[in-house]
């Protein structure tokens, strides 16, 4: 990240906190370290990671694609002009709706089960989601690839939905694959391509593998796409990929201000940002790395507490700290991905602003909400 901590210091003085900060260097260049190692494979932005509109213009102007899995991720799409084979439209619960939307942008369907072959638009162009049914190297409610996951059909039933889906006069593209999101072993990839590749003699040659995201932050993108390149050649395919969180990740920081400390049975600092504003802790596990800017004498090793009335409302444990005092300013990095996206209004707590930074410049690329604007909708029903 290019974002120095007198940019972050400026930016909390000038919108306040908890305030989301993006860096527009660091987003084009994950996505230039993605086009690297995938050379001219399709890539398709999974917008679930973060549909800020800003965002989403920008990764758009670059000529990337969205894989959406809302009526609402589609409107965001559609709103910004993506249209046709720039649109993937995927999940398990697909509702009328979505399909009809997809139908009128023109988009690629995303089959999940084998009963949405005549759910799907007349016509349609779709993929076939398989589950290759492993266990994969990350947190339970990010595995989406293993046999008890409520995703894609099994490899068994790969061949008779592909023929169900021409014989209802769709075009079945080819196959799709996305074992998980986060994960931490790249041979977990390697497993999944080659069980893919084993259908080649069941399914013939096809035009598109589909073989998802899921890389970590430190992942061997290069490893990995040779992998997903020879599973591609196996069928005669062309390669396409899904990044998400790896796209935004590193490029979002969530600045947040202490507000004073606490021990019980545990040291605690508390901060003006919590689970509202980044849910990943709390819901994953997940660890964000976490800086102080301050320059004190003396450390301790503190948790990293929000203000909800919950007991999970921590952001981070055992955090080595200079000394902290109210007002001081804390950075928690690799927040980029589903910490805005997550954010919610429990607690009638108002969504934190987005700012972003692009060449020197910072623009306001979410208000910061007001109480009013959250209870807008529940007036004058």
């Amino acid at each position: 990240m290019s974002l120095t901590p007198e940019h972050l210091q400026t930016a909390a003085h000038t919108y306040g906190t908890p305030l989301y900060v993006y860096d527009a260097a660091e987003l084009d260049a994950a996505l230039a370290r993605v086009r690297a190692a995938f050379g001219d494979a399709r890539v398709y932005y999974a917008m679930k990671a973060n549909p800020n509109l800003t965002l989403l213009r920008r990764l758009h102007a670059q000529g990337v694609g969205f894989e959406c899995v809302s009526a609402g991720e589609l409107a965001r799409a559609a709103h910004i002009g993506a249209a046709g084979d720039r649109i993937l439209v995927n999940g398990p619960a697909k509702t009328p709706g979505e399909y009809a939307t997809g139908a009128e942008l023109g988009a690629t369907f995303i089959l999940d089960r084998e009963e949405e072959v005549r759910l799907l638009p007349p016509a349609s162009r779709a993929l076939v989601r398989v589950n290759p049914a492993l266990n994969v190297s990350t947190h339970d409610h990010l595995a989406t690839g293993a046999a008890g996951s409520k995703f894609g059909v099994t490899l068994e039933q790969v061949p008779r939905v592909l023929d169900a889906l021409r014989a209802a006069g769709h075009t079945a593209l080819g196959l799709h694959v996305h074992i998980g999101s986060a994960i931490r072993d790249a041979h977990d990839f390697t497993a999944a391509f080659h069980r893919l590749g084993d259908l080649r003699a069941h399914t013939g040659p096809l035009d598109v593998l589909d073989a998802g995201g899921g890389w970590g932050l430190g992942a061997d993108l290069r490893g990995i796409a040779r992998e997903a390149r020879a599973a591609a050649a196996t069928f005669g395919a062309q390669l396409w990929v899904e990044p998400g969180r790896y796209l935004v990740a590193q490029a979002g920081t969530l600045l947040t201000r202490v507000v004073g400390t606490k021990r019980t049975g545990r040291k605690f600092v508390l901060v003006d940002a919590g689970m509202t504003e980044l849910l990943r802790p709390m819901l994953y596990g997940a660890q964000h790395p976490v800086t102080p800017l301050w320059d004190r004498s003396g450390s301790d090793t503190w948790d990293l507490a929000g203000p909800a009335c919950e007991s999970g409302d921590l952001l981070g444990r055992d955090l080595t700290l200079p000394d902290p005092h109210p007002g001081d300013l804390l950075a928690i990095y690799e927040a980029g991905a589903y910490g805005a996206a997550m954010s919610s209004n429990y607690l009638t707590r108002a969504r934190p602003a987005e700012v972003l930074h692009d060449a020197g410049t910072w623009t306001v690329i979410r208000q910061r909400e007001t109480p009013q604007d959250i209870w807008r909708a529940e007036e004058n029903v």
